[in-house]
């Protein structure tokens, strides 16, 4: 590569699975280069207009949203929405004329990353799900290099493009080693008690959060600790229900801002199975109890949590079985040091470590 600084726009977003990829490609390529220039593109409303610039990165948002499984306003103004936003995408790529263009997933990749490809602009795909979305299934195509987290990838994607690279994710979390005393003092709990760290994402799970509501008094009795991450949506509401001082043990809090912490302390996790979760998973090598959200297209997470329980590296909850049986599983879990050794071990196999260097050495080959 020559002298001239180089431009990599990264594309997609809506969820923190999405966005935490993202934002792990975008520091690995400023660690390689740290000259190169970096733009966003993001969907309007998401949380990218927030997350990206705190993380110090530019960006452009898109009037674009999803398809709802149900006919709603938001549905009839698709078109609409996609006309605009692929006006605007080619726009962008022709104003900041971009080397390479990198798709995430979400609703923002799939007008950007066409318009890239249509100008002749490398494109790299990123899937994290074991079953790919349908924004990549129709960029693959004119894709040149699509990196993906799970084996036989194959039968979604043309062969010859796909790099086994693992989901990029926070170098901050995979430094849980040592920490416990400071994870004990940061929430304000015991090193020594047996700990589940409960997380249904940035946003909060429903029937995860419902799911402890209802047997609270499991965590007293059992003289076990919680770290409940409830999300945003949830936060107020759980804060009236849930009475802290009669739960010293169990700690609400709306966002985990130090989810290393939150690893280093816990002996179980309990988690929605995200694909962004599940790397994280891999690579921190505790034993999960994984409860796939049902509301997720393709039912993405069912078949990402299907993948580790096939080789015994976590334990499968259904959504609709959860509010009555996720805490019993849990904490017989948390009580079984066999289970929780073997199940360690097995997830310890699955993790691919600096997916974020490996797929952002691959961007830079890109450059014309």
């Amino acid at each position: 590569m020559n002298n001239k600084q180089h431009k990599i726009v990264i594309s997609g977003g809506g969820t923190g699975g999405h966005l935490f990829p993202a934002l792990a490609i975008a520091d690995a390529l400023k660690r390689i280069e740290p000259t190169i220039d970096i733009l966003f593109v993001g969907a309007l409303g998401k949380i990218e207009m927030d997350r990206v610039p705190a993380a110090g990165y530019k960006i452009i948002g898109l009037d674009i949203r999803g398809l709802q499984r149900k006919l709603t306003i938001d549905n009839l103004m698709f078109p609409v929405r996609l006309i605009k936003s692929l006006a605007k995408s080619f726009s962008i790529v022709n104003e900041f004329k971009p080397d390479v263009a990198v798709g995430v997933g979400g609703y923002a990749s799939g007008p950007l990353l066409y318009a890239a490809s249509r100008k002749d602009v490398p494109t790299v795909l990123q899937e994290q799900n074991s079953y790919p979305g349908i924004t990549n299934k129709l960029l693959a195509k004119r894709a040149s290099k699509i990196c993906v987290a799970y084996q036989g990838m194959e039968q979604f994607f043309p062969a010859d493009k796909l790099m086994l690279t693992g989901n990029p994710v926070r170098q901050d979390i995979l430094e849980i080693e040592g920490k416990k005393e400071e994870a004990a003092d940061f929430f304000g709990l015991s090193a020594q008690k047996k700990t589940i760290f409960l997380t249904g994402g940035s946003l909060g799970a429903r029937t995860l959060n419902e799911s402890i509501l209802n047997h609270l008094e499991s965590f007293r009795n059992e003289e076990i600790q919680l770290i409940w991450q409830c999300g945003k949506f949830y936060y107020n509401t759980l804060k009236q229900q849930f009475k802290e001082a009669e739960f010293p043990n169990v700690k609400l809090m709306e966002f985990v801002s130090r989810v290393d912490l939150a690893y280093a302390l816990a002996d179980v996790i309990v988690a929605r199975a995200g694909a962004s979760t599940i790397s994280e998973l891999c690579l921190v090598k505790k034993p999960a109890v994984l409860v796939p959200s049902p509301n997720v297209a393709e039912d993405h997470q069912t078949k990402n949590a299907m993948a580790l329980v096939s080789k015994q590296a976590a334990i499968l909850v259904k959504d609709d079985v959860a509010k009555t049986e996720l805490v019993d599983v849990a904490i017989r879990l948390i009580n079984n040091e066999e289970k929780k050794q073997k199940l360690a071990a097995n997830i310890a196999t699955l993790g691919l470590k600096n997916s974020a260097d490996v797929i952002a050495k691959e961007i830079l080959k890109l450059v014309k």
